[in-house]
């Protein structure tokens, strides 16, 4: 039914300002589709797409994104996942018991908290580059949600929206428990702290890990550009390379990461 991540939204109060941090921070290029009373610059990559939103007057979108601004201040606000059929997918989801806003060729869902949408999968072009494609970001690698409650989004985003776990981890020593649902090209992890209580709190959307092909440049583009980065670091998994971006726009937590070519090519 799900077949990847269409797109996470970012709401941000100052447009221009996130516009631009986000360009210098992918490297690429956004398109504009101003509509419904926000701003809207889509960063699109192979596997999904980043939309900076901002209220710019009257209208629907506006207002909603005024409202989450104003209830949770700057930060990832949704994800939209990529279907074939809006409507069947929408009917299946309210039969597993979800509610389902139909909104124009789209569908809205509240669940655990937090906002998703589902969206018609369709193809677009990624973004260009900005000087060395190399040094940009090419692609989502995997979104974060931080949950208090393991089991409710192992049925929530495992039994109701369908998402394919790959892998269901404790670390004692990390103190977390990490559930991993693969999401077309990419991945949607969800993770839960082992030292604190199981409780019915909302869930919330954690960061954003971007994938780089040359972490060190990236790493001295980013740099360059202002950012405040972390030395390029191995990553958890063998044959990763990290680094952290401490001051990303829209205050979404945000790490690149260089794969490994084994795991790329598995």
């Amino acid at each position: 039914m799900i077949t990847g991540l269409d797109h996470v939204a970012i709401a941000v109060r100052d447009f221009d300002a996130a516009v631009d941090g986000y360009r210098r921070l992918l490297g690429r290029e956004p398109d504009f589709a101003p509509r419904d009373g926000a701003n809207r610059a889509w960063f699109r990559f192979p596997n999904m797409a980043l939309e900076v939103i901002a209220p710019s007057g009257e209208g629907p979108a506006g207002d909603r994104v005024q409202e989450q601004l104003d209830a949770a201040g700057e930060g990832v606000w949704l994800a939209a996942f990529a279907v074939d059929d809006v409507g069947s997918a929408s009917r299946l989801l309210a039969r597993r018991g979800l509610e389902v806003e139909p909104v124009g060729a789209l569908a809205r869902i509240q669940a655990a908290g937090l906002s998703f949408v589902l969206a018609t999968a369709h193809g677009a072009a990624s973004s260009p580059a900005i000087g060395d494609p190399a040094a940009a970001v090419s692609a989502l690698d995997h979104i974060v949600v931080h949950t208090p409650n393991p089991d409710r989004a192992l049925g929530l985003y495992g039994a109701k929206f369908g998402l394919d776990l790959r892998l269901d981890r404790a670390n004692e020593q990390w103190g977390a428990r990490q559930l991993f649902f693969r999401c077309g090209g990419a991945v949607f992890e969800v993770g839960a702290s082992l030292k604190a209580p199981v409780t019915d709190a909302p869930d919330r959307f954690g960061g954003l890990a971007w994938r780089v092909t040359d972490p060190d440049a990236a790493q001295a583009r980013m740099a360059a550009a202002g950012f405040d980065v972390s030395e390029v670091r191995a990553g958890r998994k063998p044959g990763t390379k990290v680094f952290t971006v401490r001051d990303a726009p829209g205050g979404a937590p945000t790490l690149m990461l260089m794969p490994s070519p084994q795991l790329e090519a598995a």
